[in-house]
């Protein structure tokens, strides 16, 4: 597992703006993860969850995982790249620009890296972070998803 970057306390996570993280550890986005994500969202598109039809159908060659799905792996992953001390909890504040340029075939291994992009300090000692986020496929250069994630640390 990688050595998160740890930031000491909220108010010096304005110092580390333009800092790199990453990247994580490779994560496996298996079919039976893919079926579940489509379980839980409702969306069922024979492209992620039907392999034979995908098999004979897809420019892919095979299903990919919903677009969500790679997206929703923050949570997970950045954790490996980044800790803030002394933050009784964090706050999922939205995500901006998300893009997902390529696709992620079912069984592909992904990581996550980033840049700390912006701070904003909000009242109360808290402060809003936003975290450029790139995901990428093993051997596939481009990344499968960007996005800004946008997190309040409070204190």
């Amino acid at each position: 597992m990688p050595t998160p970057l740890r930031i000491p306390d909220i108010a010096s996570i304005a110092d580390y703006v333009g800092k790199s993280l990453g990247p994580s550890d490779w994560y496996t986005i298996s079919q039976e993860q893919i079926d579940e994500f489509a379980r839980a969202t409702g969306d069922h598109q024979w492209i992620h969850t039907d392999p034979e039809r995908a098999k004979r159908e897809s420019p892919f060659g095979t299903t990919i995982a919903h677009g969500y799905l790679t997206l929703s792996l923050a949570p997970a992953l950045l954790p490996q790249l980044l800790r803030v001390e002394g933050s009784s909890r964090t706050i999922n504040y939205g995500a901006d620009k998300v893009r997902l340029p390529t696709p992620v075939p079912a069984g592909a291994q992904v990581r996550l890296s980033g840049e700390i992009k912006h701070v904003r300090n909000v009242p109360g000692g808290a402060a809003r972070m936003t975290v450029a986020l790139a995901f990428h496929v093993e051997g596939v250069k481009r990344p499968c998803c960007t996005a800004e994630a946008i997190y309040v640390y409070f204190p």
